[in-house]
């Protein structure tokens, strides 16, 4: 019977434990916390999209360029073969708005408790928690943990997650065991993460929700659009958070964690061209003339983003609107088609939802998950250099990763 270790008792190296088990290995899952599976349990604010069921042509595309590198594990376990793995032990699933899966319970942490309690219940499977791994053993096939002993094996699985919610045990010790070994890197930045700005959000603006608008990120001076994409947005203390800003994240993270500032552009009106707009409001004007701007401009928009308007449009206050002039009626279509503001930053690894970069995807057999460079040893998870966008995709990734690496781990020979 080969023996497998797996570090990191997450989504990812749970499931390589079970996909081990299964193929009748002995394996050890090594948890440095005093608890398995934190962060899947408090994903997805606590209700975890754990895949789509979007065809696996469009599924890859929201992986983006390595997308296509996920073809072999999808190959064994793509999302109708996850969901009905979960249905086989009692988690009845449900399929929301985007083709987004979740429990039909809402809670994580039946998923969490699917796993552990299959992984507990197998005879071949020892479960150690409040296990840090300190490095690699010299030939690969074990580690050491930081109390001085060791665990060996005949493969060893790094599914120690990356860098996004450290609280959950996420440090960033697979990257290094990863280079200790031979590998390379891509260096680390949050994702699917909130945005800072330069400009200070006015108070009376912080967690109100813009719902349908068209959110566009270019550099200044530039022309070409880094991010495009319409839908729902909020303000933060010091940004812009929500899905398509977490969505736009994936795209100008690293520029903005490299010290660039961006523009975003936000389209208040994404449903009407310029022109049509320009008519409404020269009709709205005419048809409203004796009403004072700061009044009227609840007409186009919410109570909360007249402030901004007025300290933006430098419109007199008390102005009626039959002597807006216009050049004003221009900018006040400006800024109903495109509100800027300077992007920054972003958002700290405590809030970020996955961790972009990671082991080099090159140096990994995309079948198998076996290094390249170390026969023996493989890697799966948020671990390797692989994030997607919203919506299941990343999950997806963890589990599909995992059970290719679980079941051909399984089956290593010395």
């Amino acid at each position: 019977m080969n023996r497998v270790v797996v570090v990191g008792a997450g989504a990812a190296g749970m499931m390589a434990a079970v996909a081990a088990a299964e193929q009748g290995a002995e394996v050890v899952l090594l948890e440095k916390m005093d608890q398995a599976g934190r962060k899947l349990r408090i994903t997805g604010k606590g209700r975890c999209n754990l895949t789509n069921t979007a065809p696996i042509k469009d599924f890859i595309a929201h992986i983006g360029p390595d997308g296509r590198w996920m073809r072999n594990s999808f190959s064994q376990m793509f999302n109708t073969q996850l969901m009905d793995f979960f249905e086989r032990r009692n988690v009845p699933l449900i399929e929301e708005r985007g083709h987004r899966v979740y429990p039909k319970s809402g809670k994580s942490l039946d998923i969490f408790l699917a796993l552990i309690n299959d992984l507990e219940t197998r005879p071949n499977v020892e479960i150690r928690k409040n296990c840090a791994v300190k490095s690699l053993t010299e030939d690969r096939h074990g580690v050491r943990l930081q109390d001085g002993t060791t665990v060996r094996g005949d493969a060893v699985i790094i599914a120690t997650g990356g860098l996004s919610y450290p609280t959950t045990g996420s440090t960033g010790i697979g990257y290094r065991l990863a280079e200790e070994a031979g590998h390379s890197v891509v260096p680390q930045v949050p994702s699917l993460v909130s945005l800072t700005c330069q400009e200070k959000i006015p108070q009376e603006l912080v967690g109100f929700v813009l719902k349908n608008v068209g959110l566009t990120i270019t550099k200044p001076g530039d022309n070409k659009h880094l991010f495009e994409g319409f839908g729902e947005m909020t303000f933060a203390e010091d940004g812009i958070d929500g899905p398509i800003v977490l969505s736009a994240s994936r795209q100008v993270s690293r520029m903005l964690n490299n010290g660039e500032t961006l523009t975003a552009h936000i389209d208040l009106k994404p449903a009407l061209d310029a022109d049509t707009l320009d008519r409404r409001l020269i009709a709205d004007l005419n048809d409203n003339g004796t009403r004072l701007f700061h009044d009227a401009l609840r007409m186009w928009l919410p109570a909360e983003l007249v402030q901004l308007a007025l300290d933006r449009l430098h419109i007199e206050y008390y102005k009626r609107l039959h002597q807006i002039n216009g050049n004003e009626r221009r900018r006040l279509l400006q800024f109903l088609k495109n509100v800027e503001f300077t992007l920054c930053g972003t958002g700290e690894y405590d809030t970020a939802v996955v961790t972009q970069g990671g082991v080099n995807i090159k140096e990994i057999n995309p079948k198998t998950m076996e290094s390249k460079l170390v026969p023996g040893l493989y890697f799966a998870g948020e671990v390797l250099d692989l994030d997607a966008d919203t919506g299941g995709y990343n999950l997806q990734i963890a589990f599909s990763t995992g059970y290719a690496a679980g079941r051909a781990a399984a089956s290593q020979t010395k």
